[in-house]
């Protein structure tokens, strides 16, 4: 789970707040961009990641070994 390993970024870097948040999807990952967007605004609701800044980048590849996964590229968390 995404909003997990975030958790963990966070809790790891001793951070209240994460900044940012790239993410990449696959070209087969049956979402997009704007609907991920939308879940990921949502999951993040009481969380460190909340308001924290989503990029996204969508891959064309569909022969990519990982074209139909998410994959957390990075987490920026806020320095105190």
């Amino acid at each position: 789970d995404l909003m997990q390993k975030i958790g963990a970024i966070a809790c790891e870097q001793n951070a209240d707040r994460i900044a940012a948040v790239k993410v990449k999807l696959g070209a087969l990952a049956h979402i997009s961009g704007v609907h991920f967007r939308e879940h990921f605004e949502q999951a993040a609701v009481g969380t460190p990641a909340e308001g924290a800044r989503l990029d996204i980048e969508v891959s064309t590849d569909e022969s990519d070994p990982h074209a139909q996964d998410i994959l957390l590229q990075s987490v920026d968390v806020e320095e105190e």
